[in-house]
Order: structure tokens, then sequence, then C-alpha cells
């Protein structure tokens, strides 16, 4: 325990970074490590560095481990931890512990969200005993532990345990919420300021923030009450803080960030919002709404906040203002010509125009820029998405034109673009700005509902798209750089990125090499917006099917990868490179597309691939971008090869070599996607193993390996592609028992990572021959039972139904219905009877569709051909589970197998907001490594008439007296229609 410090200290180095890690991983769970943990945290002797560091892995341990189940915490420690967090966040009170104490309030939320109130039933009176009448920095830690956890409540389903917790947190925390609350509120609002105005402002933020958490599942009775005190017209506490701006808490002009009086007036006005959508009703008794949006006017109008620091502040009042307008409540407010004109002139038009710290950002982190300028506004009656000025403003306008006051809207806007139009066509060079903000006015009051991923999906009426595109944008799109600004040209291909629904498949291949074109611009914004354009329109769909084939893209793909490879390798240092992912999409995105249309370029593009990835490995820094070269790769080698087999020699050569330096290294980042590409290539062997798949056996077996949770699917899927192509060799080295050792003690006993174990288990049951298997199995169902008995979930039962079903199902020579029944009762006599009752005949109702056949033929199997099933006393179970299976065939429809395009599994998958990629994903799945499903009873074509003859072999007697024991009404009728065809004569 001495060493921690060392350690974390070490773990802020790179060269020691990877061992340290390793070290303290093993130390977490010692007993007494949690509050060692805690101790060199609140130790002020220790450095700095060394204490945040602490405070990160606690965090990190709260939000990864708190649960663990292989290697579990001790309970001692958890239990001393929760006692010690509270009175740790008051010792972190000072101002300069502001950044430590965030990561133990964090630490605090994420614990509470397992263990409150079940097993940390004291915390709320905690906080409470710790809040102060007069020591301000002591609350602020209180509340912002507070509000950590209370704001999960926002993002969470309504449901009886969420309302228990709200309602045990309200009945003790509300009081000295609300008088605090008022003793804030009077300090800051009373003559002359309180000496510690910046404490008390800053509680009074986190007050009111969780005055939101307390509203937004359900208006507590106590703020029900209180609904004047906070919303009158002049004397509520919100309608006071409006003017509320001491000159004490001011800010520098550059200072990016906000106030604290305007991040106050932002949660004010997001409150306000949250009203409008939740308690109309509460709303209607007062003018409230129109004192705030007055308020809107005197706050924003006329450019009055032109700072940085001030762009959330006018964002959401914007907001409020679009949310206003769509809940239709307030109509008598914005139906006026007037009213809709002056909005126009002083709120939306000064918020639209480009500023020029957004140029700076332009020039100097264009990312940043994009990343900002690409969070459009939805449209659709939610604005969450909007967060800069521009995207608000615009957010405005689509709410009138959504809201019955389309006309108004589009006449007002329109002379305003047409203005601004005239302006630049007056002198283009100087006066590029006006033309910006006419595009954007356009783009605004044209769009009636968009996506981020599918653009505009429905637009205004009385605005012709297409003729303001070939008028004025197209011009800029195919302009010489540098002959018009570069932010006309970013803005002509946003257009498109925009309206590329509303365009025709011939107009946009008309378009495409223009955009390919800008991918060789120098202009960072440009480029990096035509790959984003490019992605997006070979995204579109048609109903079900892609707009674009192989076919289309075929004369122009290997150039239009060739381009953006050359972007990305051309940015120079590791992070430089891999810090541009809408790049390494567009080349993923066209690989997609090509299909086979690179296989006479493939080898380059391979290796081009393999080179980027040698660059981005020293320093791994995105993760989508990681995500998008693997799915590169992946979906390179899977079209070349389904079309060329013998190329697949050629990919094993040019990625075994880097795939071995990344397990060497242990590049945790990268791994998990090694795995799946190395089963992907291995499952395109048609006969035998190559060695160099054989010289990893002994390396994937070891426990490290398994360490690593986001590995274990890409570890499973490679195991089961040697257990398919390598059973004899694995048989004859010993390696099954290896593999069930790594079933029984690492997945099965994890909830998070049974399912991985059940699924390779299905693997070594369908490759391994029977008999010698037969020696592990009482073990391996010893411990399947054992986790059901002592901690199974409605996730386990299913697997473990599942697997009953599978295993009985499949066509494996001496596998039968006995195999696996015999081992259960061996174990104990009429446990399969109790197995039966418990848990598979109230299952197979609920196994999904794609279960059902399997479901089927298992059951069949079953109630047929076991001698078990077939005499007393486990015949007793016989009629449940027959019934059970009769039922099974009402819904035919889901017995049959369908063949789906082996060419396309997966693919739909491959989506910007599909993809879990993240380092902290528990699994960052290679959608274009996916294999169709295969059909694990392909033998039986139809499971009805399978049923039926085998029923017909069965002896009469035996027959009618377990079918007499049956549910007639379920089970007469279907076996009369057996009768009727034949199968049967009972």
């Amino acid at each position: 325990m001495s060493d921690i410090a060392s350690l974390l200290n070490a773990s802020l180095q790179p060269a020691s970074r990877k061992q340290a890690e390793q070290q303290l991983n093993q130390l977490t769970t010692q007993q007494g490590f949690l509050p060692h943990l805690l101790g060199l945290i609140l130790d002020s002797t220790q450095e700095r560095s060394v204490r945040l560091a602490g405070g990160i892995y606690l965090k990190n341990i709260a939000k990864l481990r708190w649960e663990e189940d292989v290697a579990p915490l001790p309970e001692q420690d958890k239990s001393s931890l929760r006692s010690q967090l509270v009175p740790a966040m008051i010792a972190l009170s000072d101002p300069a512990d502001k950044s430590i104490r965030a990561q133990i309030a964090e630490s605090v939320a994420l614990i509470a969200e397992l263990d409150f109130p079940v097993k940390w039933g004291d915390l709320i009176d905690q906080l409470v005993t710790s809040l102060s009448p007069t020591e301000y920095n002591v609350n602020i830690g209180v509340l912002q532990t507070a509000h950590s956890i209370f704001r999960q409540w926002r993002s969470q389903v309504r449901s009886d345990e969420l309302f228990t917790e709200i309602n045990l947190v309200l009945s003790r925390f509300m009081t000295p919420f609300l008088n605090l609350f008022r003793q804030s509120a009077t300090l800051l609002l009373s003559s002359p300021v309180p000496a510690s105005l910046n404490a008390v402002a800053q509680a009074q933020v986190l007050l009111t923030e969780i005055f939101y958490d307390f509203t937004c599942q359900d208006l507590p009775p106590a703020i029900e009450d209180s609904h004047n005190e906070f919303f009158a017209p002049s004397t509520g506490w919100f309608q006071r803080f409006m003017t509320w701006d001491p000159s004490e808490l001011r800010k520098d002009p550059d200072d990016p960030t906000p106030s604290l009086p305007a991040r106050l007036k932002t949660v004010i006005f997001e409150i306000t919002e949250l009203y409008i959508k939740l308690y109309p009703d509460q709303l209607s008794k007062s003018p409230a709404i129109e004192n705030f949006v007055q308020s809107v006017w005197q706050l924003v109008g006329s450019n009055k906040l032109p700072d940085v620091s001030d762009d959330n502040l006018v964002s959401q009042s914007l907001r409020f203002i679009s949310t206003a307008i769509r809940s239709g409540y307030y109509k008598a407010l914005f139906s006026s010509h007037d009213v809709i004109s002056s909005l126009v002139q002083g709120v939306v038009v000064p918020n639209v125009g480009l500023r020029d710290h957004e140029m700076e950002q332009f020039e100097d982190d264009p990312l940043e820029f994009i990343r900002l300028d690409l969070a459009l506004p939805s449209g659709s009656g939610g604005a969450a998405e909007a967060s800069t000025r521009r995207q608000s403003a615009a957010d405005v306008l689509q709410a009138l034109v959504g809201s019955g006051y389309q006309t108004e809207a589009t006449e007002i806007v329109g002379a305003w673009i047409n203005t601004g139009l005239a302006e630049y066509n007056s002198n283009p060079a100087e006066n590029w700005k006006a033309k910006d903000s006419a595009v954007y006015l356009l783009t605004a009051i044209a769009t009636e509902a968009s996506t981020t991923q599918h653009g505009v999906t429905s637009t205004n009426a009385q605005v012709d798209v297409v003729k303001f595109f070939s008028e004025h944008v197209f011009q800029d799109l195919q302009a010489a750089q540098g002959s018009v600004h570069p932010i006309l040209q970013v803005d002509a291909i946003r257009f498109l990125l925009t309206f590329r629904n509303q365009l025709t498949k011939e107009q946009l291949l008309a378009v495409l090499p223009l955009l390919i074109k800008h991918l060789t611009s120098e202009n960072y914004v440009a480029y990096t917006y035509a790959a984003i354009t490019i992605d997006r329109i070979l995204s579109i769909k048609r109903g079900a099917q892609l707009l674009f084939s192989q076919a289309d893209v075929h004369d122009f793909a290997a150039d239009l990868l060739s381009a953006v490879l050359t972007k990305i390798e051309g940015a120079g240092t590791p992070e430089k490179v891999a810090e541009n992912d809408h790049l390494m999409k567009c080349a993923m995105r066209v690989i997609v597309s090509a299909r086979q249309t690179l296989t006479p370029v493939y080898q380059q593009v391979l290796q081009r691939l393999v080179n980027i990835l040698g660059i981005i490995s020293k320093n791994p820094s995105n993760p989508n971008f990681d995500q998008y070269i693997f799915e590169s790769i992946s979906a390179l080698l899977r079209f070349v090869v389904h079309g060329t087999p013998s190329t697949l020699p050629t990919f094993e050569q040019a990625l075994f070599g880097p795939f071995t330096f990344v397990l060497q290294q242990d590049i945790d980042q990268y791994i998990p996607y090694i795995f799946q590409i190395l089963a992907q290539m291995l499952a395109l062997h048609t006969t035998g193993v190559p060695a160099e798949y054989r010289s990893l056996l002994p390396f994937l077996m070891t426990p490290a390996c398994w360490q690593q949770k986001g590995s274990i699917p890409g570890l499973v899927k490679l195991l089961k592609a040697f257990l398919a192509r390598d059973t004899a060799e694995m048989v004859n080295t010993g390696r099954i028992a290896t593999v069930l050792a790594i079933i029984q003690q690492r997945l099965i006993p994890s909830k998070v990572n049974d399912v991985w174990g059940f699924e390779l288990l299905q693997g070594v049951v369908q490759c391994v021959p029977p008999a010698q298997l037969k020696q592990y199995m009482r073990p391996l169902v010893v411990t399947l039972l054992t986790r059901l008995q002592t901690s199974k979930t409605d996730k386990y039962v299913y697997h473990f139904t599942h697997l009953l079903l599978f295993t009985i199902a499949i066509d494996v020579q001496g596998l039968g219905p006995d195999y696996i029944i015999s081992i259960v009762e061996d174990i104990q006599p009429q446990l399969w009877s109790q197995i039966l009752a418990g848990f598979v005949v109230p299952q197979v109702p609920k196994l999904p569709h794609k279960d059902r056949k399997v479901a089927a033929v298992g059951l069949a199997k079953m109630v047929t051909e076991s001698s078990f099933m077939l005499s007393e006393p486990t015949s007793q179970s016989w009629p449940a589970v027959f019934t059970s299976l009769v039922k099974v065939f009402n819904e035919p429809q889901y017995l049959k197998t369908t063949s789906e395009d082996d060419t396309s599994t997966g693919l739909t998958a491959i989506d910007y907001e599909e993809l879990t990629a993240g380092y902290q994903a528990a699994y960052s799945r290679l959608a274009a490594s996916e294999s169709a499903p295969v059909d694990p009873v392909a033998y039986v074509k139809d499971p009805r008439e399978f049923l039926g003859r085998a029923l017909g072999k069965m002896d009469k007697p035996t027959l009618r007296t377990l079918v007499g024991r049956c549910e007639q009404g379920v089970v007469g009728p279907f076996l009369q229609g057996f009768v009727a065809e034949r199968y049967l004569a009972i």
C-alpha cells in the first residue's frame, strides 16, 4: 500500500503508465486499498498531481469496477468508503481543491447510482447535516455532490423505483434546500453584497440546478405550493435574477467562460423551458412566460451580449423562445406580423452572422469549428442539439415555420435574404459575410424537420431549395480555390450536405466530382466538409436500400479513396493523423460502397491503411478514428476476398506483422479490433488452420488476455473460429479443457460476460465430439446451475434455456436429448423436471423470434426421442413441455430460416449515431466483420413436419396416454391437423 503514491505518479508518465496501471489494478482488490487511496487523496502533503490522479482512479473504480463479480472489491472496503466520501467532500472545501473535489463528487454520484438507497441509506442525511448557514465553501461541496446524484434523474425513464428514490430524497432534502435557496437569494439580491459573494453565487447556481433536478420528472408539492415565490412576474426569485448582474462578478470580455450571473440565468431559462413542456397549467396562473420573453428581448435583443462567455446564455434563451412558440400556448404573443418581424430583426439576424472568434476558430481550430457547426438543430420540436448562437437563432425560425407562421416568417426572412445577397453582389470581395448569413437564413427557413444523420427530411413548401442552390450556391461550389472566400465554399458544401435528400440521384452524381475536387483543397474545413458530405451522400437510403451501388461509384471510387488517404497521410504526427476521423469515416464509406470495385487496387489500399495504423499506434488518441480504420480494413478484406478468395494470403501477410506488434506492445485500445479481424480471416479458411494462427493459441488462453472486458467478444469469436476449423488439434493438445475453464471461471460467473460464456459454449457443444466432451460436462453443468441458484438474472435464464434447447436441437452424432438430461439427472435425480418447470417451460414463450426455430426443434426432439421424458417420473413433465411446444407453432412465420444477403450483413450498423467507439466502451464491435447468422438447425426445413414425423414414430399407447394429460383446448386442434395430414393415427 505504501507504493500507491509512487504508482499514481508513474501512471502519469507515458513510459511507465502501462506497468503502473497494471500494478494498481492488482492492488485494487486488496483489503484496505480503497480507504488508503482516499486518505492519500486527502493528504495535503502529497503532490497535487498525485492527489488528482488518485481522485480520477477512484472515480474509474466507481465507474468500472464497483459491481465487478469476477474479481470483486472487498465489501468491507466499499462500506468504509461510503461512510467516508461525504466527509471527504467537506475536507476538500478549499477552492484550491476544486478539481479534486469534482472527482470525489463524481465518485459519490456513480456509487449512489448503484447503492443508493438500499446499501447507502444515510447518504442524504450525511449531505443535509453537512450544510452550513455560514460556510458557503462547504455548501458548494455538498450541493455539487447532491447535484451530481440528482441530475441523473433527468435522463431516466419514469418508474416506481425512480419515484421511490426521488420521494425519499425530497422527504429529507426539500426543506433545507428551500431554506438555503431563500437565504442565498436574499443575500445576493440585497445591498450591500455579501463578503463571500463569489461563493454564495456559486451555491446559488447549484441550488438552481437542483431545482431543475427536483422538477425534471414531476412537480414536488413543496415547489408547487411555492410557485409564485419563484415565478411571479416582478417579485419571483427567477424574474428578479434576470436583471441581477453585480459588477464584482463581471468577467474580462476575452474570457470565454461564462460569469456566474450568466450561468444562473441560463439555468433559469432551462427551468422555464422545462415548465413549458411539462407544467404549462402551472405557468398559466400568471404572465410568467410573457415576462421571460420580455427578458430575452432586454438581454439579447440587438446583440446586447456579444461576448463568447455569453454564448450559452444567448443560445438557451433562444431555445426557450423556440419552445414557447412550438408549445402553442402563447399564440397571442407570437402571431402578429410585427412581433415576428421584430423577433427576426432584433433576435435572429444579429445572432446568425459569423463573429470574429468564429472566424479565428475557422483558421486556428478548424475541428472545433466543424464540431460546433455540425450540431444542427433538429427543427422537429426538439432543439436540444442546437448549441451555437447561429443554430439557436435558426431554430427560432424553424419553430415559426413549423407552428403555423410559415407565410409571415418566410416573407420577412426572404426580405433579409435578398438584402444580404444584394449587398454581396455589390462588392463580393468585401461583403462575403452578408452572403454567408443569407445562405444560413435560407437553410433555416427552408427546413421544417431535420436530423444530423439524415439531413433535412421535410422542407418549407414556400421555399424552392433547388432553385436557390442553382442560382446562388452552385457557383461557389464550382469556383476555383481562392476565387471566392473559403467560408462561402464551405457554405456551398454544407448546403449540399443539409439538403442532400432534396436532390435526385442524378443531381447528386453530377456534384460528386466537385466534392472530390474539394478534397484536394488547402482549407482544412473545406476538405473535411467535402469528406463528411461524400460520406453522407453515399449513406443515403431509399427505403431499406442504399441509393448508391458499387456500379454507381465504379468509375471514381479508387481515385476518391486515394485522395482521402492522401489527406490523412499528409497530416504528420500520430495525433494530427488521428484527429480528423471525418476523413477516415469517408474512406471507410467509399470502401463499403465500392466493394469489389477496389479489387484491382486493393494491395495499395491495404498497405496505405496498414501504414496509417502504424503511425497512429505510436499514440492512440481518437477512438472514432480507430473504429473507422479497423472498419475499413475489415470491409476491404470482406469484399475483396468474397469476390477473389485467392487474395486472402495477401491480407494475412500484410496484417499479421502489425497485429503481432499491437499484441506484443499491449496496445489495449486496438486489441478488441485485432481479435475480430483475426477471427474474420480465420473464418475465411475453408480447410485447415495455418500455422500462424495455431501459434496464437497459447497466448489466447492466458488469463491476462481475458482481463480486458472489451477484448472478450472478439476472443470468443476467434476461439469459435478455431473450434469450427481445428477441433481435433484442440482436443489432442488439451485446449478444450482450457476453453471450458475460461467459460467456468471467468465468463459464466460474470453478469457482464455470461452472454459470451454461453456463446463460446455453443461453439464447444457444436464442434467437439460428445464422447470427448462427456468428461467435462458434469462440472460444467454444476457451474451453470450454481450461477442459476446464486445470482440469476432474466438474461441468464434466457441464455441457459437457449443453451439446453440448442444442445438438444443441433444435429451432432451422439448428442441426443438424453445426453444433457442424463448429466443433469446424475447430479440430482428429478432435477431435470425442476429445470423444465422452473425455467424452460416459462421461458419458451419469451424467447426472441430468432430463437423460435431452435426452440421448436429442441422441444420436438425432447418430447419424441428422450427415454427420460417418456418414462416415469420425468414423463410427468411431458404434457407441460408439449403444450409449450404447440404454442410455439401458433406463430409459424418465426420458424422459417430467412436467407440474408451475406454481402450486406452488419453494414447498416456502420453509422455515426450507432457506433459505440470509445476507449471506455465495453466492446467496440466491427460491423464489417459480421457474417450472416448460420441456422444451427438447417437440417430441419419445416419444424412442424419434423415434429409430425417424429410423433408418428412414437409408441401409440404411450403417446395417447401422454397427450391425454395435456391441455386439450390447445393440443387437440393441433394434433387433429397432424391426423388430417396422415402423420398420426391417434
